[in-house]
């Protein structure tokens, strides 16, 4: 964080097949040295893996999926009088969407399935009707908020 002025985010270009800064930023956070075609080519055929599964435009339930695993509220720590109190926040919508997309990234990377574009396309699938890891990671992050609502007088 800057001490002299407010950082300028960056523009996003849209994904060249769906025209969409959301995809562009999920391709770009799933990057692994650099291989952006490597990674492109897994987010569409996960795309394709649930088109055929859903017969729905795949778009759709990715958009519904980052939206079921976004976190309204989140925990942070904070040092008051020689003891460490979690304190409740609400998370601004740039860190939400980020937050969704590395923890959907991030549980499919540790599912069963065989390639990472079936792994993907199960994930998303999940998240979009409201299970899996990432879900529950977003109920995990509320229940924590909840449970430290006392605390939230030591908010910043």
């Amino acid at each position: 964080m800057p001490r002299r002025r407010e950082v300028a985010e960056r523009v996003m270009i849209p994904d060249p097949k769906y025209n969409s800064e959301l995809v562009a930023k999920f391709i770009n956070s799933m990057l692994r040295d650099g291989k952006k075609s490597t990674a492109e080519s897994l987010f569409y055929d996960a795309f394709d893996i649930i088109e055929k599964k859903t017969n729905e435009p795949p778009l759709k339930i990715f958009k519904q999926a980052i939206d079921n695993v976004k976190p309204a509220i989140e925990v942070k720590s904070r040092r008051v009088g020689g003891s460490s109190y979690q304190v409740p926040t609400e998370i601004r919508p740039s860190r939400r969407k980020a937050l969704a997309i590395r923890w959907m990234i991030a549980f499919a990377r540790k599912r069963s399935e065989k390639t990472m574009a079936q792994k993907l396309a199960a994930e998303l699938l999940d998240a979009a009707s409201k299970r899996g890891a990432s879900v529950k990671k977003r109920e995990d992050t509320h229940k924590m908020a909840e449970a430290n609502k006392a605390f939230a007088h030591f908010r910043w």
